[in-house]
């Protein structure tokens, strides 16, 4: 099968979080996957899906916006930045470019359908099992094998430490005490968050099309499904929570829609057994708690408007990279010190995807990445087929979590994957449609 590599890639991303590749195995597997788009270049061409022209000058843009790394941004601290993120920034898009090149492009045969999905229920498996993981164990953590590899200055550096070091939970005060907050197999808690959002859709995809379901999936998933309940409460995160919600509505709207009555009421029903276990358990007096310890809000209050205002001073490029904050939202005098390290010098544009990409690319960079998105989800918003809906709702739900979560790499990845899924499956009805009613989306 020509599409091994993105389903080992897939399936096997907890062996590669362990060997402390993480995000970077995405970087492995983009190889053969450009080997192979090379090879087709030459023999039979290579299709491009609707819009990419909007992505391809992303990337210009993104490469363009380097030349003003060095520079100095009003309002943060002088020398925050640099270019070891923002070539690791347009590196991982530039990966993502061969990812939703290479799915689009293998046919049925070559990368059927159902098997990315068994790959992308599988790995949702392994993120539930990592949510325990974080929760009963939240100190566990070891040294992979790539980190004994690197110079020892780049294994310790923080940011890099984060991306191959294999641990289970994110520690953090919110409440006055020290929380365990999810994150195995991923870099942060908000990544698994966003993660475990868009794999449940994936899951839900196993348990409906049960005609294509492997034996596995059909007695493993709905215990794994409603077990992720307790982690996704655990982990804090209000925008998974809200998340989730707007995905059962979607659902509920698109059946509806096509008259089918039946799943609106599961739909419903879901819900309704959601809320009851919450009422009933424990569980509700952490969401309480929760809801009652805004805890970020302030700071990540601050540095979005920070990020818009990055934006005004250099609305066409940006400034190729993020910054760090002068002081705090309060003063410009407070910044981290012994007793509070977290003080002050927060960075900017690390709160979401829009607004990271805002204070690096600036408006009319920030246009066009959610305008290919954009153009992606209204070209394809009839979706017919079960899978080609559960892509549409992937690339919907960037517009939702990219004010709460920085989408590239994982997340990203995933919702490419949606969209050449769209392009490649989809496509076909379209032109369909297109001959029977004589017009529709490919006419001229």
């Amino acid at each position: 099968m020509t599409g091994r590599p993105l389903l080992w890639l897939l399936a096997g991303y907890p062996l590669w979080w362990a060997l402390g590749l993480g995000q970077f195995a995405y970087w492995v597997f983009a190889v053969p996957m450009a080997l192979e788009l090379v090879r087709r270049h030459r023999t039979v061409g290579l299709r491009v899906p609707p819009a990419f022209w909007l992505w391809a000058l992303f990337l210009v843009w993104s490469v363009l916006g380097l030349a003003l790394v060095p520079l100095d941004m009003p309002g943060a601290v002088p020398g925050s930045g640099g270019y070891g993120g923002a070539v690791l920034r347009v590196a991982n898009y530039a990966v993502l470019t061969v990812l939703l090149l290479y799915v689009g492009n293998l046919t049925e045969r070559e990368l059927p359908t159902r098997a990315v999905v068994a790959a992308l229920g599988a790995l949702g498996l392994t993120t539930i099992a990592g949510g325990y993981l974080g929760m009963l164990a939240p100190r566990f953590e070891f040294t992979a094998p790539l980190e004994l590899l690197l110079p020892g200055g780049l294994a310790s550096d923080p940011f890099m430490r984060t991306l191959i070091h294999p641990a289970s939970a994110q520690v953090m005060d919110i409440f006055g005490y020290d929380s365990a907050r999810p994150k195995a197999p991923w870099e942060y808690t908000n990544v698994w968050g966003y993660m475990i959002s868009l794999l449940l859709v994936w899951s839900a995809v196993l348990l409906i099309d049960r005609r294509s379901t492997p034996l596995w999936a059909r007695w493993t998933l709905p215990a794994a499904v409603v077990l992720s309940v307790v982690p996704i409460v655990y982990s804090l995160n209000r925008a998974l929570w809200a998340g989730l919600a707007l995905s059962l509505l979607y659902a509920g709207f698109v059946a509806l829609r096509r008259g089918r009555v039946l799943p609106v009421a599961a739909c419903a029903l879901v819900a309704v057994l959601a809320l009851g276990v919450l009422a009933l358990s424990p569980l509700a007096d952490v969401v309480r708690a929760r809801a009652d310890a805004p805890h970020s809000d302030d700071g990540r209050a601050a540095t979005n408007a920070a990020s818009v205002a990055a934006a005004d001073l250099s609305p066409v490029l940006g400034w190729g990279t993020t910054r760090e904050t002068l002081g705090s939202s309060d003063s410009i005098a407070i910044g981290p010190s012994h007793d509070c390290p977290g003080c002050g010098q927060h960075v900017i544009g690390n709160a979401g995807q829009l607004w990271m990409t805002l204070i690096a690319s600036g408006w009319v960079g920030t246009a066009l990445f959610l305008g290919f998105f954009a153009a992606v989800a209204w070209r394809y918003r009839s979706a017919v087929t079960v899978a080609g809906q559960a892509a549409l709702l992937t690339v919907l739900l960037l517009f939702w979590y990219m004010f709460f979560y920085v989408a590239l790499m994982s997340p990203l990845a995933v919702t490419m994957v949606a969209v050449a899924l769209l392009w490649r499956d989809e496509e076909p009805l379209l032109r369909r449609g297109t001959a029977r009613t004589g017009g529709g989306p490919d006419e001229r």
